[in-house]
């Protein structure tokens, strides 16, 4: 091949995709196939912090789709986004490593002209991060284009050779005089439960991501914060409730808790199964307990005490849909919170069905609540009851009025259209106006759970969480609300206000 030929096919061939690249590399001359290795090696090298850290450390150093989320994010800020990035997720999972070490590394080579700043909760950890950095740079150096400045070479502070950028580490809390910095990576600003727990920690904190670190960024600059949950008012909480919508929030339990899983992942499935799977999670859940399990670990910090609900009283007397199965029920109910009533978290409309045994056991069969317009609610509430064959659907009215009962009338009307009722009468619509607080209306619910008298039929972990982390005085959530309408009518069918009704048509012949 001519030279210049030779030229413009290399030119060409970082273009190219890898099937492509393949084929050439299939047909070239010995000389060229070496060329491209080269190449390709190169390419490595700036494709994302764990392409580069698998070529350097030759495939040791461990890869995950998670870790894959942090690389998306430091590629975004090398391309020139302003990215203002919040992961959460839980602790030994490789988020440091990954985000605090090889990304930063991997940003210097590719933007020598920046400088990066890393925060930790304490300066010896930052100071940690730069040291491995440094030395990184010192082993690695010659194959990634990157020096320092003779001279330059301490753990918390250097410059690279040639170039304007540099790296600076400080702990929370600590200044950050000195140049700006056009990246900042704050990695687990909070050391344990005791400082998560303390107000004035929290303020401190929020003080100092105010008056020091935001202030340190360059115009166009970028901030990454990677932290495990601690409490609801830690670092990422505070700028979840204050500034959402500036940030991307990509959260990664240990366990998938919903369908919209930042991976994609079904529910319960665990997040880096390699190291650990749900057998391996389950025993760290025994060992930790259940505040630190949901907040450490799936990133769902709640009150530690004052909940109306308990985990135990949960989980201790959860069944399988095997054994619902050999029960014989009496009714089944759907209960519908439409979204934009009482309560402001998360504006869900909650749909929740349950059951009532002969033997006065309750029992929730599913939870179908979700971010869902009037004119997908009514549908999805109809379709739930026509799959339960439930005789009933409880409707919170305080807000909706009769209008909320139009919605669930017309969405059966249409079904019938559609021949999609399968031949079943329209459920009993029951509209409940609630009188009292929310207090006064869970409080005899969660005494049953208390008494081991309500089962959940599988796991519903979104309602779950919010049961075990709702304390009197905060707005309930829809979920909740719409599984205490269910159970309540279920409990005590002839209760003041509710609006139960005795059947006379017939359709409960035939409940198990």
């Amino acid at each position: 091949m001519a030279r210049a030929d030779e030229s413009a096919v290399l030119q060409t061939y970082r273009t190219l995709p890898a099937e492509r690249r393949r084929e050439i590399a299939a047909v070239s001359s010995p000389q060229l196939r070496t060329r491209l290795v080269a190449i390709e090696r190169e390419m490595a090298l700036d494709r994302s912090p764990g392409s580069m850290a698998a070529v350097l450390t030759e495939g040791r150093e461990m890869q995950a789709e998670h870790l894959a989320q942090i690389d998306a994010a430091f590629e975004r800020v090398a391309a020139g986004q302003p990215t203002r990035l919040l992961l959460t997720m839980p602790p030994r999972h490789g988020k440091s490593r990954r985000a605090a070490r090889w990304a930063p590394l991997w940003y210097l080579r590719r933007r020598p002209d920046h400088r990066v700043m890393i925060a930790s909760y304490s300066s010896d950890l930052a100071d940690d991060h730069g040291r491995w950095i440094r030395d990184a740079i010192l082993a690695y150096g010659p194959q990634i284009g990157v020096a320092l400045r003779p001279g330059s070479s301490a753990a918390n502070r250097f410059d690279l050779d040639g170039a304007e950028g540099g790296f600076v580490a400080a702990g929370v809390g600590g200044g950050l005089t000195g140049k700006g910095a056009h990246l900042a990576v704050v990695d687990d600003p909070i050391k344990d439960a005791a400082e998560a727990a303390s107000p004035t920690m929290r303020r401190r904190l929020w003080e100092w991501w105010q008056a020091v670190l935001l202030t340190r960024i360059e115009p166009g600059g970028s901030v990454i914060v990677i932290q495990t949950r601690w409490d609801e008012d830690d670092l990422a909480g505070r700028i979840l409730a204050e500034e959402a919508e500036r940030w991307t929030h990509i959260d990664l339990p240990a366990l998938a808790l919903s369908e919209n899983d930042a991976l994609g992942r079904p529910i319960g499935a665990a997040l880096w199964p390699e190291r650990y799977d749900e057998p391996a999670l389950e025993e760290i859940r025994r060992s930790v307990g259940e505040r630190v399990w949901w907040s450490l670990y799936m990133q769902q910090p709640r009150p530690m005490e004052g909940g109306v609900w308990k985990w135990s009283w949960i989980t201790d007397h959860r069944i399988s849909a095997a054994q619902l199965r050999g029960i014989d029920l009496a009714r089944i109910v759907v209960a519908v919170d439409p979204a934009g009533g009482e309560s402001a978290v998360g504006d869900e409309c909650g749909i929740v069905a349950a059951a009532r045994d002969r033997d006065g056991h309750l029992y929730v069969l599913d939870d179908r609540s979700g971010n869902l317009g009037a004119e997908t609610w009514g549908t999805e509430t109809c379709l739930l009851a026509i799959q339960l064959r439930a005789d009933a659907i409880v409707i919170e009215s305080n807000f909706g009025g009769d209008m909320s009962k139009q919605i669930v009338q017309q969405a059966w009307q249409e079904l019938q259209r559609e021949d999609r009722t399968e031949g079943m009468l329209m459920p009993a619509v029951l509209s409940v106006t609630a009188k009292h607080g929310k207090r006064l209306r869970a409080e005899p619910i969660a005494q049953l759970y208390e008494q081991g008298r309500v089962h959940h039929v599988g796991q519903w972990p979104t309602l779950e969480q919010q049961m075990v982390r709702w304390v009197a005085g905060m707005d309930s959530p829809d979920r909740m609300d719409a599984a205490v309408h269910a159970l309540t009518q279920l409990a005590d069918p002839m209760h003041s206000g509710v609006g139960t009704v005795s059947y006379r048509d017939g359709r409960l012949s035939g409940r198990r």
